[in-house]
């Protein structure tokens, strides 16, 4: 076992001996190395001038985007107040059949939340009392955070509401022909 533990300790002594140099000379041969890169280099253009040109680009494109951006924003304004609904979120306190506990259920709203304006409506064969239009689900978080402390099974649904800027295209004698 000694014997093996010799061998080996010899071994890697005699591995990591330094060479005596670099193979096929020595450090002075490489002394006079050149080599020229500079045709595979690639070129820039002087950044003084690409920058002026820049900054004059740089308003005229702003301006053009700025002036794309106005017109479609117009476009989707026009669009919109066309659109007689918008979808968004309101607080359904009740959902049922029965007409007596919707009417009841409006009232203790009124009772219990006075600032709020309950609205009632019917679908056949339903009646749903529901609080407020909300654009976006986090507006409607905060009425709904208040009526289920009152009524638990209050919820945030999905609805669509007519929109109170919409006027309705006027009809005339020609565009009414045929209805009774």
């Amino acid at each position: 076992m000694k014997r093996f533990l010799v061998i080996g300790i010899s071994l890697v002594i005699w591995g990591c001996k330094t060479s005596g140099g670099v193979s096929g000379g020595d450090a002075s041969s490489f002394s006079n190395y050149q080599e020229d890169l500079s045709g595979s280099l690639p070129e820039y253009p002087d950044f003084r001038n690409a920058n002026q040109d820049s900054e004059d680009d740089a308003i005229s494109s702003s301006q053009a985007v700025d002036g794309q951006l106005n017109e479609l924003q117009k476009r989707i304004y026009d669009k919109n107040k066309s659109e007689p609904f918008f979808s968004g979120f309101t607080v359904l306190v009740y959902s049922g059949i029965d007409r007596n506990e919707a009417f009841k259920t409006r009232d203790d709203l009124v009772l219990y939340f006075p600032e709020i304006t309950p609205e009632m409506q019917y679908q056949q064969p339903r009646y749903l009392v529901k609080v407020g239009q909300y654009t976006y689900k986090i507006e409607a978080q905060r009425a709904f955070s208040r009526i289920k402390t009152q009524f638990p099974t209050a919820r945030i649904v999905q609805d669509r509401f007519q929109r109170k800027e919409y006027v309705p295209p006027v009809t005339t004698d020609q565009n009414a022909q045929g209805q009774n």
